[in-house]
Order: structure tokens, then sequence, then C-alpha cells
């Protein structure tokens, strides 16, 4: 039986479907009336990719063993074989193969890689490859129907369904450059690196992360944005490398609460504590003091946001920049440095650095790497760095430069830090 409340709210609802102020399945996919997602699953699924990454692994004693991970990719350009992956799935590897949808196994290379954004993009030589249009992630909604697509434990081309729960998601990593969006199609182990796509058969976002109790889906995934990886491959498309964007500032939060204190009228923003020398901060006139609020069309409530925000533009780039400077609202223009040549993050140098930061040191010898800032728990501190910090060698090798700790870094397990603090000298182990 019907009740009269049942019947409105069910009049109510094929009202609403009807006006198109809920969302809906479109009523055909390349000119086929959608009666099931079959039709949509067909064209982008032989895009997808299931990816073998195997690791070799040398012993004190000589002998060697292999570690193997599996995961997915996205084939964006079939003519030159480019897929788009992840970081974590083929960053480390010494080995790929890539099985494709007809059953083929194909030996892969990497391109290029970018730990701060997990984004990885490498190539295999064939034909006859299907590649995934990508599509406009700026135009992705939240309640926007998305279908995945991978190797979730081992179970190739595997589809599932869902919508946009959010975007814009940040924090989800320590040292990450994130904007992700999150979705509730079910992703697992394997997923990472394959395709979210779209009702028009786009890529629009890379598969990365789950969040999880228990390491299964609870409805809770993340996925890298095409704006974002799209910019990656084509920054190691045209430089053969990262090249991302500095500010060149040290920061803090700054609250509801502390601009109280400080009497400054604004509700968030990032605190400039520091301001490097000949850096784009400082060509662009910023002080210590300042309180930046906005970079280009987008707001800045936090220092990380402002980390993220720039840490995802080029070096080259010209941005934006509105700040607050004894309460009076000012606006400027910087262009970006280069961050790998004026600061590091620890996660992108060593695991057992993550959480510290790394600039070029402020001292009279210009030798040497400065620990600029270390967050509280992170593997960096639990290991005895502090802010402050000046790092004069690594392994017996003198550090003059970020480029020497990221290269020696870079072929060493463990790591030995000189390091200088204050007036006294003291030997650090990093695992």
């Amino acid at each position: 039986m019907i009740t009269k409340t049942r019947l409105f709210w069910a009049t109510l609802f094929l009202a609403l479907v009807s006006s198109g102020t809920l969302a809906a399945l479109p009523t055909s996919v390349g000119g086929q009336a959608v009666t099931s997602l079959a039709p949509l699953v067909e064209a982008a699924t032989p895009a997808v990719v299931n990816i073998r990454a195997t690791q070799v692994r040398r012993n004190p004693f000589g002998r060697q063993g292999e570690i193997g991970g599996a995961g997915s990719g996205v084939i964006v350009d079939a003519e030159n074989g480019y897929i788009l992956t992840n970081h974590h799935v083929v960053g480390e590897a010494d080995e790929i193969q890539v099985s494709l949808i007809d059953g083929r196994t194909l030996d892969a290379e990497i391109v290029g890689s970018d730990a701060g954004t997990d984004i990885a993009l490498i190539k295999v030589e064939a034909d006859e490859l299907t590649e995934m249009p990508i599509g406009d992630s700026e135009d992705v909604r939240v309640g926007d129907f998305v279908i995945a697509i991978g190797n979730p434990y081992g179970l190739s081309h595997t589809v599932t369904s869902g919508i946009v729960s959010a975007l814009g998601r940040t924090n989800i990593s320590r040292d990450g450059f994130e904007d992700f969006i999150q979705t509730d199609a079910s992703i697992n182990p394997g997923n990472s690196g394959g395709a979210l796509v779209n009702m028009n058969g786009e890529l629009i976002g890379i598969n990365s992360m789950i969040f999880s109790r228990s390491g299964g889906n609870i409805g809770i995934g993340f996925a890298v944005p095409t704006e974002i990886a799209s910019s990656i491959m084509g920054q190691i498309l045209d430089f053969g490398e990262i090249r991302r964007g500095l500010l060149g500032v040290n920061i803090q939060s700054i609250d509801r609460e502390a601009a109280e204190t400080l009497d400054i009228d604004v509700e968030g923003g990032a605190l400039v504590t520091r301001v490097f020398p000949d850096s784009a901060a400082e060509k662009a006139g910023l002080e210590v003091g300042d309180i930046i609020v906005g970079v280009n069309d987008k707001s800045v409530t936090s220092a990380a946001e402002l980390r993220n925000t720039i840490g995802l533009l080029r070096s080259g780039d010209t941005v934006g920049i509105r700040y607050l400077r004894d309460n009076e609202s000012r606006s400027t223009s910087a262009e970006l440095g280069r961050a790998e040549d004026q600061l590091l993050s620890g996660g992108d140098i060593h695991p057992g650095l993550a959480g510290a930061s790394f600039a070029p040191a402020s001292t009279s010898s210009d030798s040497g790497v400065e620990v600029t800032n270390v967050e509280e728990g992170s593997p960096a501190a639990q290991r005895g760095l502090r802010s402050g910090d000046v790092i004069t060698a690594v392994n017996r090798v003198l550090v003059r430069n970020l480029r020497d700790l990221a290269a020696i870094a870079e072929n060493n397990r463990i790591l030995f830090l000189l390091v200088q603090r204050g007036d006294r000298s003291l030997m650090l182990q990093i695992r």
C-alpha cells in the first residue's frame, strides 16, 4: 500500500529526475541507447593494461632475489605506445611487463616518473594499440557517474561503477602534491594506475589509492585528475624530467585564532616566515610577515594549500599572488623558480627523509643543505633531524648542494649524515 507521503516523495523524485536536477545516466553512448554500461565498457577496456613490475634485490652475499608487484595502466597515445600509471607501481622497477586485453604481453620501459604526484609514464613498442581519450577533469562534478577499470588482486580488466564523491581532496599522503578526485567506485590493490572513466568514455583520473583500515575497499578511493597527470606527462615529454614550480618561501598556516592574536582580518592563509634570496618570492616583493591568501583564481587558506598549489605548477609559470601586509590587501606576480634547484622534499629523496624539506644552506660558506622544516612524527623527525640542521656530508662524501644530496641518496639504502647543529657536529643514520 502506497501512503500519501510515499506518493508525494515518489512524485517529487520523478519530477527532479525529469527536470535534470539529479544526475542521471546518459540516454546514449556512441549513438547507442543505454540499457547497460556494456557499450561504454567495451570501448574503454582495451585501453587499460595490466602491469607486472619486478625489482631485483641483492643481499651482501651476492645472491639475487626478485620482488614483484602488480598494477594497472592506461594507454593514452597508441601511436607512440605511451601508458600512464602510478609512480608507486613502476618507479622502483627493474623490469616491467604489460599485458593487453587481446592476450599480448609486452616489455615496457619507464619514460619518466614523479613521486610527488604519483604519476609515471611508460612506453611499449607495439602496433594496433587502443588509446583512451583524455577528458577534462576540470569539468568533473560531484555526483557524476564514473567507472573504474583495473587489475584488482590480479583479476584482469575488472570494471566497477560509482559516482564522484568529492573533489579537491588533499593531505592524503605526507609529501605529495595532491588534488584528488574521490570516488566510491570499488578500488582495490592492483587497481593502482588504472582508469577512472566518465560516461563519455574519457579518462578523467588515474586511480591511485584507497582509504581503508583493512586493506580492502570501503568505498573511499582516490584518483589523480587528468589535469595533473597530463601536466606531468607533458613535462616528461618536453623536458625529460619534472620541473616543479617554486615560490621560494618558508610558510606556516594561519587560522582565525592566530589572525585575532596578530590583529589581522583574515580567515586563513599562509604566513611567510622566510624569503629565500634570489627566489621568485623575493623578486616579486614578498616579505616576511606577509600572508598569502590566493594564487591565480584559487584561494589559499593554509600552508599546505599553498605548497600544493605551487607544486602542481611548472617552473617558469607566471602566477598572480594575493596577500595581506599590515592588514592591507595587495597583489603581485611571480615567475616560479625550479623546485629541484632550490628546494627538495625529503620524500622525493629517500624514504627515511620523508617529512623534511631542504634548501641551499644559508651559511657564510654557501655550502651544504639546510633542513628548512621537519614535520612532527615524520620519518625524518624520528631519525633525529631538526629544522635548522645543515647537512655537510653524506656517507663521507661532501655535500655542496641539493643535487649532491639527491644523487648520493638515490644510490644508497643507508645514509650517514654529517650534520652541523649550531656550534656542534653530529652524525645521524638514516635507513
